[in-house]
């Protein structure tokens, strides 16, 4: 697996590096062929973040950590990491899942109190079925997913509603 790290307030260090790599490393052994991992190393306020997203057969696996140490916030996306794959390891190497490309754009700078937008997101929409929609918003740890209908060719959203249960939102024309 390739690592690709980035640091945002904070030296990415060879020692760090490699920690990372060591680390994401024994996800190998759960699936093979894995993606190249993207790593987003944070510090802001005392907090170290950890961002780890890997493409696994168009699917996107991701997981995030903040803790008072970067070497902890590793190990417990690691962690995190290993349970969702374990959860949906069965799923994930029988499906040829699709990608959903997440490119983000600078917010928008009101100066009113008004509610205002301040994260616009575009991505690919690929038909898939309504089951794998539900798979993948789970990987990403959202609470909605937005997806084209394989069965119907309309763009519909899954959502995890207070109950446990998911709902489809499906348009009426």
């Amino acid at each position: 697996m390739k690592i690709q790290v980035r640091g945002r307030n904070i030296d990415t260090t060879e020692a760090l590096k490699d920690y990372i790599g060591k680390r994401l490393g024994k996800l190998d052994k759960y699936i093979d062929n894995l993606g190249e991992a993207q790593v987003t190393m944070t510090v802001e306020r005392g907090f170290h973040r950890i961002e780890v997203t890997i493409p696994i057969n168009g699917m996107i696996l991701r997981g995030e950590e903040s803790t008072g140490d970067m070497y902890a916030s590793t190990d417990l996306v690691v962690e995190k990491l290993e349970k969702q794959i374990e959860r949906y390891k069965g799923k994930l190497q029988k499906r040829g899942a699709r990608y959903v490309n997440d490119q983000r754009k600078p917010a928008a700078v009101q100066e009113d109190d008004e509610p205002r937008l301040v994260r616009t997101k575009r991505f690919a929409i690929k038909p898939m079925p309504v089951e794998e929609a539900v798979l993948q918003m789970n990987l990403l740890g959202h609470n909605f997913f937005v997806f084209s209908n394989a069965d119907t060719d309309q763009v519909n959203v899954v959502y995890k509603r207070k109950d446990g249960n998911y709902g489809l939102i499906e348009p009426e024309f």
